[in-house]
């Protein structure tokens, strides 16, 4: 399965079938390298919240994974997001920018390899992210990328609670970011420059609603 360049998918992060959020994203490229979109600034997106509007970064995990919850509709402030999703890879890499568009930084984002979809009047792909992240900024003093690990006391907080968290093998988690890791200081691609001076089409419409069935059921994992 294939998506046409130009064409609006959701990207939705979910959890144990639950849809945690939605984020309406413009194919920039899909090939057999993998998927990459771009999440514009002012989107409409859709974030799992408590009905006081609190996240899961607002209380505790043992709480959050007791307390009902819904996506609750807002917009993606900050600035645009190129993201890729390599083909058949745990993880995804998202390309952060200034306000004014320049890079600044890699972040790879831990998860369960992306399942697609697709409707025919809507499409997307489905993701189970691992919470446990690496970030990638360049050095100007050595010409090279320096990372570090981010939220693994996240990521050791839900890990304590099997019954409610929806990774079932920390080591795994560990070895892809290990991996990914090895990658980043050799400069491998994605992370060899590669689309840091990307410039979204100024002919893409930002998404100021979220498509019928948005909420469709999640994905099935093979």
């Amino acid at each position: 399965m294939r998506f046409e360049p130009g064409r609006l998918v959701l990207h939705r992060d979910t959890h144990h079938g639950r849809i945690a959020f939605v984020h309406p994203s413009r194919v920039v490229s899909d090939d057999d390298r993998g998927l990459l979109l771009w999440l514009a600034r002012g989107s409409v997106v859709a974030v799992e919240r408590s009905a006081d509007g609190r996240g899961p970064r607002d209380m505790p995990f043992a709480e959050w994974g007791v307390t009902p919850v819904t996506p609750q509709l807002t917009t993606w402030q900050g600035p645009g997001v190129l993201r890729f999703f390599p083909t058949g890879a745990d993880h995804s890499v998202w390309l952060f920018r200034t306000d004014e568009g320049a890079f600044t930084r890699y972040y790879v984002n831990l998860e369960e390899s992306a399942v697609r979809w697709d409707d025919g009047t809507i499409a997307g792909i489905d993701v189970i992210d691992q919470d446990l992240d690496i970030v990638a900024t360049p050095d100007p003093s050595t010409g090279r990328l320096a990372w570090q690990w981010k939220d693994e006391d996240e990521f050791s907080e839900r890990l304590a609670h099997p019954d409610l968290y929806w990774v079932p093998d920390e080591q795994a988690v560990w070895t892809e970011g290990f991996r990914v890791i090895k990658m980043i200081e050799a400069a491998d691609f994605p992370f060899d420059g590669t689309w840091t001076d990307f410039q979204p089409d100024p002919s893409w419409i930002t998404p100021s609603e979220l498509p019928p069935g948005w909420d469709r059921p999640v994905a099935a994992r093979s």
